[in-house]
């Protein structure tokens, strides 16, 4: 006998809406939504992530077009900005290496400034926290920073970074290395003093 009628469509489970997350029937396996305005909300929805998608994108080729043209100076600039923040987080919560006060507005001075000897400028001993005033307004204040780094580090250190260094010859390469080395370091001791407060 020749069947003449189709067989009857199997009913479809209940589904969630993906917008308003309502139970409905869909109407086939591929629905998404329970009505045409939460149809319309998804389609909204997928458009406005592939709009962000493509500026992440165009954001992160505009980055690595910036990079590649940065000149080595630029690069140098970026290392000592990655170094300095590196010895702010090292000293956090010390006190001014050369007048001994505490404060917010802290920075990283260097000994050896870095105009008259670019050859000291990320050496580690070269550079302690140091207030505002007597980085900025006292030219450093030398003296009493030398009294004190050689109660930090020794007479023997610190006549070592009085002589004379060759300035810093790095490649590009080596330039971006340590900055993400830099960055990393401050990174993680931001982890170690957040855990020391809380621990505190």
């Amino acid at each position: 006998m020749i069947r003449t009628s189709l067989p009857a469509k199997k009913a479809l489970k209940q589904k969630r809406c993906k917008n308003c997350r309502e139970f409905f029937t869909p109407i086939s396996s591929m629905s998404r939504a329970c009505s045409a305005p939460c149809a319309m909300a998804l389609v909204n929805a997928d458009k406005a992530k592939k709009l962000a998608k493509a500026k992440a994108l165009d954001r992160q080729s505009m980055k690595e077009r910036a990079e590649k043209i940065k000149t080595r100076a630029e690069h140098m600039r970026e290392l000592q900005i990655a170094f300095n923040a590196w010895v702010r987080q090292r000293d956090a919560g010390q006190p001014c290496i050369s007048c001994g006060r505490h404060g917010q507005d802290m920075q990283a001075g260097h000994y050896r400034s870095v105009g008259s000897s670019p050859g000291t400028r990320i050496m580690p001993n070269n550079c302690w926290l140091q207030c505002r005033q007597c980085n900025l307004y006292q030219h450093g204040s030398p003296i009493s920073y030398r009294i004190n780094l050689i109660k930090r580090i020794g007479l023997e250190a610190v006549e070592e970074l009085e002589k004379e260094h060759p300035p810093i010859k790095l490649t590009v390469a080596e330039i971006i290395e340590l900055k993400a080395k830099y960055r990393a370091m401050v990174l993680e001791l931001k982890k170690v003093n957040q855990l020391e407060e809380e621990i505190a």
